[in-house]
């Protein structure tokens, strides 16, 4: 039995700017450990990533769209970075809402990079240590979080857990800690 078998989880981004590896690999790396990974995007069809957060990425299908999706369904959630996916997604009042849900739910979320900017939006980050994109640090301090600058860091704080990493180059680390995580709950 793999580690995730009957685990499902929500990859929650915008249409476009996401960071190809950080949607990808965490993705690859549930399926790989035998859990269902759902994209959850604003709109239909496909979301298209960025390479860098310049250089045009892979696209991929959308698997529902957020205004349809049901927290409830999701074990546990993914939220990938890509500068402009993730200021983008913070404006979108029913993606912040499932990420509310989600931790209200003490269900397990993963954030890399500019992915914590959607908890901060849905007030979800005070008494949480964490990691980011170094841009974060000051909206994570002013949001009630500590920060720290590690590859990964796993927090359990308020009876939920939230791992975190900085970038892609960590995305080895923030991988088998995500697995981990959603393994668990």
């Amino acid at each position: 039995m793999a580690e995730l078998d009957g685990t499902t989880v929500a990859i929650v981004v915008t249409n476009y700017g996401i960071e190809q590896d950080e949607l990808a690999r965490p993705r690859d790396a549930v399926i790989e450990a035998g859990g269902t990974a759902v994209i959850v995007a604003i709109e239909d069809g496909e979301v298209t990533t960025l390479v860098g957060d310049k250089n045009p990425g892979q696209t991929f299908a959308v698997d529902q769209v957020i205004g349809d999706a049901d927290p409830d369904s999701f074990d546990a959630l993914i939220l990938p970075g890509g500068t402009i996916n993730a200021d983008s997604l913070r404006l979108e009042t029913a993606a912040i809402e499932f990420v509310a849900r989600i931790v209200e739910a003490k269900k397990p979320v993963a954030a890399i990079c500019h992915g914590p900017w959607a908890l901060v939006e849905a007030g979800k980050v005070g008494g949480k240590t964490l990691t980011s994109y170094p841009s974060l640090r000051t909206d994570l301090l002013n949001a009630g979080a500590s920060w720290v600058d590690e590859s990964v860091r796993v927090d359990d704080e308020g009876g939920w857990t939230l791992v975190t990493s900085r970038d892609p180059d960590d995305l080895d680390d923030f991988t088998r800690e995500l697995v981990g995580a959603f393994s668990a709950a």
